[in-house]
């Protein structure tokens, strides 16, 4: 029995295990695991009614004539379900951190002793639940896009290894079967991701 383009076998989530064939298409499946890792990073960067240091990874700091990321010129605790606590690692920097904080689109107030930085994240009104359920699904929607358009590039490759000879129908056909799998595992493990970020923002 000849084996098909998609023989070896790889893991993937809720699959069971998926047929690629070589390093070529590994690197789909790899490409598809950075979607879903980047989809936990813009989840964890929504506010909800908890604190998460998250929330502040995507607020840049100027300092020292440069532009920082809050957690290398800070460190970020939650010593209180509702309550962040920022620690600059040079108290010079305590007043660029707030003026950060406030240029974001986070809507939350820090309040400083001249050291510590503290801010309270408070209980989320039920409109803005919403809004944020909307944009959770939007990114999720987005991801969902962007594995499917891998998808689309894997098969363009199978389709032309058959124009080339290089592989039978039946083993187009096989492969594109596998990626329909592949792909099918991800989206899903986008949608497991969407169901607990709106369940966290509903979360009272």
């Amino acid at each position: 029995m000849s084996r098909g383009p998609f023989s070896e076998k790889i893991s993937a989530p809720k699959s069971g295990g998926i047929n690629m064939p070589d390093d070529e298409h590994s690197k789909i499946e790899e490409k598809m695991k950075d979607v879903v890792e980047s989809t936990r990073k813009e989840f964890a960067s929504i506010r909800t009614g908890r604190a998460n240091p998250a929330l502040l990874d995507r607020v840049n700091v100027e300092a020292y004539g440069d532009i920082y990321p809050i957690n290398q010129v800070a460190s970020v605790s939650v010593p209180e379900p509702r309550l962040l606590v920022i620690q600059p690692w040079d108290r010079k920097l305590v007043p660029d951190i707030e003026r950060a904080i406030l240029k974001s689109d986070l809507a939350l107030t820090p309040m400083s002793d001249g050291s510590l930085i503290r801010i309270s994240i408070p209980t989320l009104t039920e409109e803005r639940r919403r809004d944020l359920v909307r944009g959770a699904r939007k990114v999720a929607e987005e991801m969902r896009i962007r594995v499917r358009n891998i998808r689309r590039e894997a098969i363009d490759i199978l389709r032309e290894k058959e124009k080339n000879k290089e592989i039978t129908e039946d083993d187009l056909r096989r492969g594109q079967d596998d990626i329909q799998k592949l792909t099918d595992a991800y989206v899903a493990e986008v949608d497991s991701l969407l169901e607990a970020k709106e369940s966290e923002i509903m979360e009272f």
